[in-house]
C-alpha cells in the first residue's frame, strides 16, 4: 500500500467464449474477444495516467502473467455473483487501510482518467459516488467506508442496477454524488452507437 486511495479494476480474463457474451451472440466470439481486448487496452491506458492512486486488478478466474495491463497489485475475484465479488474486493482494500476505494469495469470506452480523478475528488465531500451507465447500470462506484447493502439483492446486469443502488443510498440517508453518464459496450447496439458506420 503506497497511497490512501485505491482503484479496483474488475477484469474478466480475456478468453475466447468467456467475454462479452451478449455481444458474441450477434457478432461471434472471436470478434467479441478482439473488441474486449481493445476495451482493456483503453482502460489501462487511462489508469496509467493516475497519480496518488494504487491500482488493483481483480481478475475473474486467475491472475494473468504480465501483459499490456500492468498494475502494482493483482488478485482474483471471490464470490458467487457480481455483488459478492465486488463486496469482497472493497472489504479487502478497506481492511488494508485505504481511505477511499473506487471500482471500475473494463467495458467503458468513454471512461477517462479525469473521470476516475473526479470520483476520488467527490469522495472528499460525499460518502459514495456513482458513475451511471446509459444502460441503467454503473461503470464506476466509489466509497470512503464500506457499505454492504449496495451489493445485496441487486438484479445485476439489468437496467435497474443504478436506480436500486440510489434507492438504497436514499433510504439509508447516505450522501452521494452522481458523476457523468457514460456508455458501456455490452451489445451490438452499443457497439454501433459508439462506432457508427
Amino acid at each position: 500500500m503506497n497511497n490512501e486511495n485505491a482503484l479496483i479494476v474488475f477484469q474478466k480474463n480475456a478468453i475466447l467464449g468467456k467475454v462479452k457474451s451478449r455481444l458474441a451472440a450477434t457478432i461471434g466470439e472471436e470478434k467479441a474477444l478482439e473488441i474486449y481486448k481493445s476495451l482493456l487496452l483503453h482502460t489501462y491506458s487511462e489508469t496509467r495516467k493516475l497519480n496518488g492512486i494504487d491500482t488493483w486488478i481483480f481478475f475473474s478466474d486467475f491472475i494473468e502473467p504480465e501483459s499490456g495491463y500492468k498494475a502494482e497489485y493483482k488478485e482474483t475475484q471471490i464470490g458467487e455473483d457480481l455483488g459478492e465479488r465486488m463486496s469482497n474486493a472493497f472489504q479487502k482494500l478497506f481492511q488494508k487501510g485505504y481511505k477511499k476505494v473506487v471500482i471500475i469495469g473494463t467495458d467503458c470506452p468513454e471512461i477517462q482518467s479525469s473521470d476516475i480523478d473526479a470520483a476520488f475528488q467527490s469522495l472528499e465531500k460525499k460518502e459514495v459516488c456513482i458513475g451511471p451507465a446509459l444502460d441503467g447500470g454503473y461503470y464506476l462506484l466509489g466509497m470512503r467506508r464500506f457499505k454492504e447493502s449496495l451489493f445485496e439483492n441487486i438484479p445485476w446486469s439489468s437496467p435497474e442496477v443504478a436506480k436500486i443502488t440510489l434507492e438504497i443510498l436514499n433510504f439509508d440517508q447516505v450522501s452521494y454524488e452522481l458523476l457523468k453518464t457514460l456508455r458501456d459496450i455490452d451489445t451490438e447496439e452499443d457497439l454501433i452507437a459508439f462506432f457508427p458506420k
